[in-house]
């Protein structure tokens, strides 16, 4: 089966030094680059982070601070990654809970305007998790009926990703072959901002998916409890959950 693409595919993974998508950092990055007439690019980066790789992280990816000490900085690399990802759907696995948000925030930090307004994202876990509930292993495994070797190496778990997509839209014939379909299948076209702090309602209203105000008017709570966006703007929230906050925050007093 050949995927439709009106526009390049990139199905991506990232290893990084932890989870926390505003402290932590990329250290590797592998891309399949899928272009609509079905040709195909594929390359593994990794980055120095500039801040020590947690022994808990090494035993998931096996990645050391030695193994990157003289590469490149993201910052370093990322006008050349943005160029590379302009124009491009993105797709991984567990790529719009995790991945995704942790890539526009690297881009943030280094300062480059990574427009996320027209992308689209599938997400094969969460197909996965909709259909048979279980991890990418497990996945390969039930979708391709492979083991997959090397579990953790960014480059293994893209391939693997990419045939588990592929096995899903042939094994499911409710699955659309089409990215609009996926993109709005996998759920991320409900969220506001990439973390899915913030998303939309059934009245199209951006409301508060976390904490005391979990289901109301992002706006409402702004403009009844002001120091609620300074409190979000102190915290550890990722830059691109504060951006849009403060987009609509000054949404709010231009409509006052």
């Amino acid at each position: 089966m050949t995927l439709q693409l009106k526009r390049p595919l990139v199905i991506f993974d990232l290893e990084t030094t932890g989870i926390n998508v505003s402290a932590d950092r990329i250290i590797e990055l592998a891309y399949i680059k899928i272009f609509p007439d079905g040709k195909k690019e594929e390359a593994v980066m990794r980055f120095n982070p500039g801040i020590p790789i947690p022994p808990e992280a090494t035993a998931i990816h096996n990645i050391t601070d030695s193994d990157v000490a003289d590469k490149p900085s993201f910052a370093s690399k990322a006008n050349d990654l943005s160029n590379i990802f302009k124009g491009c759907d993105f797709g991984g696995f567990n790529s719009n809970k995790f991945d995704f948000p942790m890539l526009v925030e690297e881009f943030l930090r280094a300062s480059v305007e990574f427009d996320v307004e027209q992308r689209k994202f599938i997400d094969a876990q969460r197909i996965f998790h909709i259909m048979e509930q279980r991890t990418l292993t497990a996945a390969y495994k039930f979708y391709c009926d492979k083991d997959l070797v090397d579990a953790h190496a960014a480059l293994a778990d893209t391939r693997a990703t990419y045939e588990v997509l592929m096995a899903q839209l042939s094994r499911y014939p409710q699955l659309q072959n089409d990215v609009d379909f996926i993109h709005q299948f996998t759920g991320q076209s409900k969220n506001f901002d990439l973390a899915g702090r913030m998303i939309y309602n059934e009245k199209k209203e951006v409301v508060f998916n976390f904490g005391k105000h979990k289901g109301k008017s992002v706006e409402a709570v702004l403009k009844a409890e002001p120091s609620y966006y300074e409190w979000m703007m102190q915290g550890d929230f990722p830059e691109d959950t504060k951006r849009r906050l403060t987009q609509l925050r000054l949404k709010g007093f231009g409509n006052k």
